[in-house]
């Protein structure tokens, strides 16, 4: 459960940010912000963590 924390955070934080933008001129700045966000985050947490949870599933079939 605890591997979803993080997606629960961005769901929540992009929310945010849209019903607090809506009907600003920021709305569009503020969303390739966020995408920037997320899409940094998915290369740079989830794809190691991928990688780590694949290696170990790996060694532990070896076993």
């Amino acid at each position: 459960m605890h591997y979803f924390g993080s997606a629960i955070i961005w769901g929540a934080v992009i929310i945010g940010a849209a019903l607090i933008l809506k009907g600003t001129p920021y709305k569009d700045s503020v969303t390739k912000l966020l995408t920037g966000g997320v899409i940094a985050h998915l290369l740079f947490i989830w794809v190691p963590l991928g990688t780590a949870f694949k290696k170990v599933k790996e060694e532990k079939e070896l076993s």
